[in-house]
């Protein structure tokens, strides 16, 4: 038995010369001990090119038998060897322990030397020396070693490894024993190659000759320009001359003109279908579509601009006075403000509406760039000239198409940005954002500077924790939260229901909504702190009502509540108010979100056992603390409780919070899970219509929390009567509409004693206990507090 040498897209033919680099373990084995013995190997051709271990039934059963010539071992473990084909063997008794072996039998040439055979082996003979000529691949000396060789089934060998043929072609090449059907094979093969390289001379001469064509027609119009000058005329229409004009009559800064001047003399000095050429028209057309010229400064109204912002948006006073405060200093100062706007709230709740208001207002062009999964800084600062199919950013592209140099520009979704190995898109900002270096903007295509600083950048972000540190110092956060149920119902009289009637090619005397009708529509078939859900579900009802006036069905022309689910279904918020009765171990807490504020259960079971704490709910690892925090709290509390000292060593405790698919973090659950706890240790039931939040301390302290107005707005959109919170946010409730305000009781609490005291229902304080009484805020028309709260 033989070493056995499986091999890729390669078959080895008698008197073949040819490298071949080994690398797979079982390979190298089998080399080294042909190397170390006779210094002959089986060589047979993988069936599967791709499979990296292949086993007898893998390999083709006729392969040669090759000498080794020479072997040079490389680094990392390959080894270039020289096989020289001797024979070709038929494979039998194929093993395999550490590398492949073989028992080989000779498979002889049949040749009967007649007529026959002659005249194959002259007809190929021909062939291959026209195939020869035809490849310019193949030196012309190989011809002359085939012509010498007087052996045929020599001849056959040679001419089949110089062919280009695919790998079972010269397999079977190699398994026929009879010389003439090799020769007629070969034959065929030949005829088939040189009428491919026919086909591809003949398209290399059609390119030539085009290419000749536009060389000769080029010279044939630079002589005709020439002769022209020469005589005075015209000439007719001059791309360059056209370029020329548009440059002059562009009035373009001196450095920019002079840069656009280079280009065209670039272009002038180039072969028009010259792939440069494009480039450089490209790059001009960018250059004369930017608005370079100086506009006249921003002068405005700004009862125009409270005006229209009043027209376009309903309520938002805050938001609106903050904006106009900032024009205000923008108009008397007579320059951009240093600050730019950030406009941070939930989705729907109008901040890109807001922008485009302000546009309108100002009377300045309104453009939008999207930043959210932006992650490469090319798409805001532009590719450089040497990258195919290079373009500026994002930025330099808004004023090419608003063809000003003062638009307002909204960067949408400013905390969607990422970053990765191609750069910081938020670095491009904190210089395009920086009155100190905006007056200069450098774009990596125009390479010029562009002043931008002529601009009104406005952002738009629902998270602003998400917002890199860098880029949120330069702006000034003014947040939109969400809509209480009337700001809604008037958004919807007002703004929406007009619009969508016109959308929809419905007059305003064909269909009507009543109050009662709009606010189910909010209460019971959307739950969001902006307006979109409820846009959509409008919407939907006049395209109903267009489908049923078309299809002549009798249709509610005043939609109400009692006929609203003949138009939206059944309702999909039934459980919108909450169950307000009194539990043991269920408090609310309040938590808020990007789309807005939630209430949020907790939720909190003790039963006998080893005194584990299991938490769940998907938690974050700030939200775990609180709860660890909690626990310790109620534990030194333990005897205003009615509790064991070691009560926790017999008790395991399980604290949850429902929409356990949802990721919750933060502390401002921290009162509601110790009040939770203290419920469900001591039995007493907590307040079903009470709602609380903030951060709780070991020491019992109830520390100021964020997002205080998104919170208070779900509470009321849930059947919430009273609110526990941190004195420290005392302050936010300014925030709040009047009527949210009227229809809550809110108390501000310094200690966790309190919220104990006042959440559940039979807590007593002991005997020179902390007396933090919580201060019952002015909301409504009586200060009086609820029944058993005093």
């Amino acid at each position: 038995m033989k070493p056995l040498i499986p091999v890729r897209n390669i078959v080895v033919f008698p008197g073949m010369i040819i490298p071949l680099f080994v690398g797979r373990a079982s390979s190298l084995a089998a080399l080294e001990a042909a190397y170390a013995g006779d210094k002959l190997v089986l060589l047979a051709a993988q069936k599967d090119q791709d499979k990296e271990d292949p086993g007898a039934e893998d390999l083709y059963a006729c392969g040669s038998l090759a000498k080794i010539a020479q072997l040079l071992r490389l680094p990392g473990g390959t080894i270039k060897v020289l096989v020289e084909g001797q024979k070709r063997v038929f494979l039998s008794a194929v093993d395999q322990a550490d590398y492949l072996r073989a028992e080989c039998t000779e498979i002889s040439d049949l040749i009967n030397i007649d007529e026959k055979l002659e005249d194959i082996l002259r007809r190929t003979v021909a062939k291959f020396e026209e195939f020869v000529k035809a490849n310019k691949k193949v030196p012309v000396e190989t011809l002359m070693s085939i012509v010498n060789v007087d052996d045929p089934g020599r001849l056959s060998d040679l001419v089949a490894s110089y062919l280009t043929l695919s790998l079972e072609e010269k397999q079977k090449l190699l398994e026929l024993p009879s010389v003439y059907e090799r020769l007629s094979l070969l034959n065929t093969y030949c005829t088939r190659e040189i009428g491919l390289l026919k086909v591809e001379k003949g398209l290399d001469t059609n390119v030539q000759t085009q290419i000749e064509k536009i060389q000769k027609e080029y010279l044939l119009k630079e002589k005709l320009k020439a002769i022209q000058k020469e005589l005075g005329e015209g000439g007719g229409f001059s791309e360059t001359e056209d370029y020329r004009q548009k440059i002059t009559a562009a009035g373009l800064p001196p450095e920019v003109e002079s840069r656009a001047r280079r280009e065209l003399l670039r272009l002038e000095k180039m072969q028009s279908f010259s792939a440069e050429s494009g480039v450089i028209r490209t790059y001009l057309d960018w250059l004369l579509d930017l608005p370079w010229r100086e506009s006249a400064p921003s002068v405005f109204d700004l009862k125009q601009v409270a005006a229209a912002l009043e027209q376009e948006h309903y309520g938002l006073s805050r938001v609106k006075d903050r904006v106009l405060e900032y024009f205000a200093v923008q108009q008397n100062t007579g320059r951009p403000n240093a600050s730019i706007i950030l406009l941070a709230g939930p989705p729907g709740v109008g901040k890109t509406s807001v922008a485009q208001a302000i546009a309108k207002a100002l009377g300045r062009q309104f453009h939008r760039i999207t930043l959210g999964g932006l992650r490469d800084e090319a798409e805001l600062r532009g590719h450089r000239r040497t990258y195919v199919g290079a373009m500026p950013g994002k930025i330099i592209q808004a004023f090419a198409r608003v063809k000003t140099g003062d638009p307002l520009i909204l960067l949408d979704e400013i905390d969607k940005m990422a970053r990765d190995s191609q750069g910081d898109p938020a670095a491009v900002l904190l210089e395009a954002l920086d009155p100190g270096q905006n007056k200069a903007f450098l774009d990596n295509y125009l390479e010029l500077p562009f002043d931008i600083s002529r601009t009104i950048f406005i952002a738009t972000a629902n998270n602003v924790y998400d917002v890199p540190k860098a880029l949120l110092d330069r702006l000034e956060i003014i947040r939109l939260s969400g809509y209480t149920e009337e700001e809604k119902l008037q958004i919807a009289k007002r703004y929406v229901l007009p619009k969508l009637l016109s959308a929809n090619g419905i007059k305003k005397s064909e269909l009507a909504f009543t109050d009662t009708g709009l606010r189910a529509v909010i209460r019971e078939y959307t739950r969001e702190a902006g307006l979109r859900d409820l846009s959509r579900a409008l919407d939907e009802v006049c395209r109903k009502y267009v489908r049923g006036k078309l299809e002549k069905k009798k249709l509610y022309k005043k939609v109400s509540r009692h006929n609203l689910r003949g138009y939206l279904g059944p309702l999909k918020y039934q459980d919108a108010r909450l169950n307000t009765q009194d539990e043991i171990g269920l408090v609310h807490g309040l938590a808020w979100t990007e789309a807005g504020g939630e209430v949020l259960p907790v939720e909190v079971t003790a039963l006998k056992g080893k005194g584990s704490l299991q938490v769940t709910g998907r938690l974050g690892e700030v939200m775990q603390e609180s709860a660890k925090a909690a626990l310790t709290y109620v534990r030194s509390r333990y005897a205003e409780l009615g509790l064991k000292e070691d009560f926790y060593k017999e008790s395991d405790i399980h604290i949850h919070l429902p929409d356990g698919a949802i990721p919750k973090d933060g502390p401002s659950a921290g009162v509601a899970i110790a009040a939770a706890l203290a419920s469900a240790l001591s039995g007493l039931p907590a307040r079903g219509s009470l709602a609380m939040t903030g951060e709780v301390t070991l020491r019992g302290r109830v520390i100021a929390v964020g997002g205080l107005k998104e919170k208070i707005l779900a509470a009321a959109r849930s059947g919430i009567d009273t609110i526990i919170l941190p004195a420290d946010n005392k302050k936010d409730l300014n925030d709040l509409p009047a009527k949210a305000r009227k229809k809550l009781k809110f108390l501000a609490v310094k200690n966790m004693d309190d919220v104990l005291f006042y959440a559940l229902k039979g807590y007593k304080k002991q005997a020179g206990q902390q007396n933090f009484l919580p201060e019952l805020l002015e909301t409504g028309d009586s200060a009086e507090r609820p029944e058993r709260m005093i």
